[in-house]
């Protein structure tokens, strides 16, 4: 008897001695996870279609946070997504594991205190200075309770489940009763509170939903997993970036996750390009790592001001995606022909065009210095961003 006759009856048969274990079939669960995918692809599709058209990014925000049914849809093709596909896979746990890791070593295993006391050195070094040590760096936030965590949509709220953070999740319908219900692009921003630890983590413990206005300066992290690509235009992807700045602390965490399944080395001028942008607004790379299908990176804020005229120097442009570039017909088609995506030569055309930028005011963590921005485009000379 054949020993595979019994897998559908899921029996196992000993056969000369050999156990004969059944094999299951991944097709049914890869159709459904395609299926998933789909939805939430063509979402992103249609939005995009409809900006190329239209133009106007608020009026097609607004008519999409109205269209309740694809919204729900949505959500819960996110859920299943998370719930019975991606937590089998390395890379779906992977990018909140590295989000709850990344945060451990900054905040409470002196990451932050490396990184105050290498500022003050590159400060002291460029005045001419001697270094001297502060006590008054901190090396962690332990002392003052849990690390408060803005997930920004959130859909299920994946980091509740760990004791080191006081969660919130925000997302425009949730998938889950613990996340709260809010339109991230239209957040109203209030001053900061000007209250203890314990009872700013009160004040998150009782907030009231939908949430339409938070306080600045309220939140140690703000997560972006899977966020920007979703917004059709880039100008979008800067008022969130902008927005998460204003809600961390000084020394606070922006952590960034946005997926790509292209080679490591393939949109490496469109990390770089980002980069320059996140940074122009008050923040320095903390960390960066490419998994095969996304690109996950740390920012620190460093400043609490942000430069007034960075939209008119075109810094919001430089948050593009690969998809921006894409015609209505080819988004119809779901998967864009080789000779439709743009070659290294117009990458460089497209880096070319911020020629007129002036040099980003902070410095990444790297070392790597922004103050010729341009040659750097095509250098490719960092190593933490080109690890292989």
């Amino acid at each position: 008897m054949n020993p595979r006759d019994n897998v559908e009856t899921g029996e196992t048969e000993n056969l000369q001695g050999r156990v004969c274990v059944p094999i299951p079939n991944e097709a049914p669960c890869k159709q459904v996870q395609e299926k998933l995918s789909g939805v939430v692809k063509n979402v992103h599709r249609k939005l995009r279609r409809k900006y190329r058209e239209v133009g106007d990014f608020d009026k097609i925000w607004r008519e999409h946070c109205e269209d309740e049914q694809t919204l729900s849809e949505y959500a819960l093709a996110m859920k299943n997504l998370a719930d019975n596909h991606w937590t089998k896979k390395s890379e779906g746990e992977g990018r909140i594991e590295w989000c709850r890791s990344v945060c451990q070593e900054y905040f409470l295993d002196g990451g932050m205190k490396r990184m105050l006391e290498k500022d003050e050195k590159s400060a002291a070094h460029a005045l001419g200075l001697a270094v001297q040590a502060h006590s008054a760096i901190p090396s962690s936030i332990s002392q003052l309770g849990k690390i408060r965590l803005l997930d920004v949509g959130s859909c299920f709220n994946p980091f509740l489940k760990f004791d080191d953070f006081l969660t919130v999740g925000i997302d425009i319908v949730p998938a889950v009763e613990s996340v709260y219900k809010c339109d991230f692009l239209n957040l109203q921003l209030q001053q900061p509170l000007q209250l203890a630890g314990d009872a700013v983590e009160a004040f998150l413990r009782h907030l009231h939903n939908p949430i339409d206005a938070l306080p600045a300066q309220l939140f140690h992290v703000v997560v972006f997993s899977l966020l920007l690509s979703y917004f059709p235009s880039p100008y979008q992807r800067w008022i969130c970036c902008k927005k998460a700045h204003e809600l961390l602390e000084l020394h606070g965490l922006l952590l960034i996750i946005t997926p790509d399944s292209s080679h490591q080395n393939r949109h490496a001028l469109m990390m770089r390009s980002w980069r320059v942008a996140v940074e122009s607004l008050g923040f320095k790379r903390y960390k960066y790592v490419k998994y095969s299908h996304m690109h996950l990176i740390a920012f620190r804020k460093v400043s609490l001001a942000t430069t007034s005229d960075l939209v008119s120097r075109n810094y919001p442009e430089m948050l593009y995606i690969p998809q921006d570039f894409n015609s209505n017909e080819e988004e119809e088609c779901g998967n864009v022909p080789p000779q439709a995506l743009r070659s290294e030569f117009e990458d460089d055309q497209l880096a070319w065009g911020f020629t007129e930028l002036p040099d980003a005011p902070y410095d990444s963590d790297s070392g790597e210095s922004q103050s010729s921005s341009v040659p750097g485009f095509h250098e490719f000379e960092d190593p933490i961003l080109l690890q292989s």
